[in-house]
């Protein structure tokens, strides 16, 4: 095979990195695309492929022969049925973070996996981010030691915008934002610790969206959108304030990591300004990002070595493509994977983690913030 056949399901919004796959010349090219929404299936053939096959129905993609890959960039709550069946009809699998929206979930896809003998690829494009590769790197090289603590604080400044205009702000369609959005975060505190979470502590609540506004209100009709901070007019409008928004919108979690690590995360969807920090801290040195400068800062401890006399800062370069140039990236390694067997940064054992770690802080969350031990590995993955 020289030339990767791929069917997006999920046709826009993050659908929107087919174009880094339609490659008509060169090793892959999307061919087909499903959406429940026949105007986006439109601007699908508009903006990547004018020939693609559409339709609104996903098992009609599955059954093309001409199809050896899908894209799974459909909301979280389809990811599991989505994903099985693909696998299940044969087809290569990239899927979207979170990996499902229950730890069941993802083992389901992870059975459906190693059953069928295709290629399975995690969402994970933090893992290309030169930042987070940098970060990587430093803590490769030895330079802070073994780490012991990490501190993560994630600035959520569109989290009304992106998390509670639409489906996203009712568990059931998400569990908790902890695997929507801190999904990525709790991804990388295990890839660059290379060590996973064995228990958490969760503290978390609703401070500011929803309320009692009616579960069918759009911003478009309101009579409060000339003076409501959350007021929007695009395609996501429903109200931030309705009754059926019972997702936390300020989280707090304590882990207990492999080999002892003791780390945190904290996320704030209602702050003003939007930027992930991330600190690391080794038994001979510190490590932090700063995003507003585009910089990694190491600092080491007195060691009694010409080490101590030797902080660095890093200049993370910028790169072409959105998300800081790793969308480019992921979807070059998933048709690499398949090609040439190359093994993903982003592993679906990765997926699987991630989410077992957001549900379980949620499970802590909604009890009170007692300790709750993440499920483990499942054998079949051992």
């Amino acid at each position: 095979m020289d030339q990767i056949r791929i069917g997006m399901i999920g046709a826009t919004g993050r659908g929107g990195i087919a174009k880094y796959w339609h490659k008509p010349d060169g090793k892959s090219i999307v061919v087909g695309g499903m959406d429940v929404y026949p105007e986006r299936l439109a601007a699908f053939q508009k903006n990547v492929n004018p020939d693609a096959f559409i339709t609104t129905d996903y098992r009609e993609l599955l059954e093309r022969k001409d199809i050896d890959a899908i894209a799974i960039t459909s909301p979280d709550f389809c990811h599991e049925e989505h994903a099985i069946a693909a696998l299940e009809s044969g087809k290569h699998v990239f899927c979207e973070k979170p990996l499902a929206i229950t730890v069941e979930g993802c083992d389901r896809i992870l059975a459906a996996w190693k059953k069928s003998g295709k290629h399975l690829m995690s969402g994970f494009n933090m893992r290309y981010m030169n930042m987070f590769r940098t970060m990587r790197e430093i803590v490769d090289s030895g330079v802070i030691g073994e780490i012991k603590a990490v501190w993560v604080r994630h600035f959520v400044g569109y989290g009304g915008y992106f998390y509670y205009h639409d489906w996203h702000g009712n568990s059931k369609n998400t569990t908790s934002l902890l695997l929507q959005k801190g999904s990525h975060d709790l991804d990388m505190i295990h890839w660059i610790t290379g060590k996973y979470t064995k228990k958490v502590s969760a503290f978390g609540s609703l401070d500011f969206y929803g309320g009692d506004k009616p579960n069918d209100l759009v911003c478009n009709n309101c009579g409060e959108k000339e003076t409501c901070t959350e007021a929007s007019f695009d395609k996501l409008n429903q109200c931030a304030f309705r009754e059926e928004i019972d997702v936390e919108d300020n989280n707090m979690i304590i882990m207990e990591m492999e080999g002892g690590i003791k780390a945190s995360y904290l996320q704030c969807h209602f702050t003003p300004d939007y930027h992930r920090n991330y600190t690391f801290i080794g038994t001979e040195g510190r490590m932090e990002n700063d995003e507003l400068t585009n910089r990694v800062i190491v600092k080491t401890r007195r060691s009694n070595t010409m080490r101590q006399y030797a902080d660095r800062i890093y200049e993370v370069k910028e790169a072409e493509g959105t998300h800081g140039g790793a969308d480019p990236n992921i979807c070059k390694d998933f048709v690499d994977m398949i090609l040439y067997g190359k093994e993903p940064v982003a592993t679906p054992l990765a997926g699987r983690m991630s989410v077992a770690v957001g549900c379980a802080a949620t499970e802590s969350i909604r009890s009170g913030g007692r300790v709750v031990e993440v499920a483990p590995i499942p054998d079949f993955m051992k």
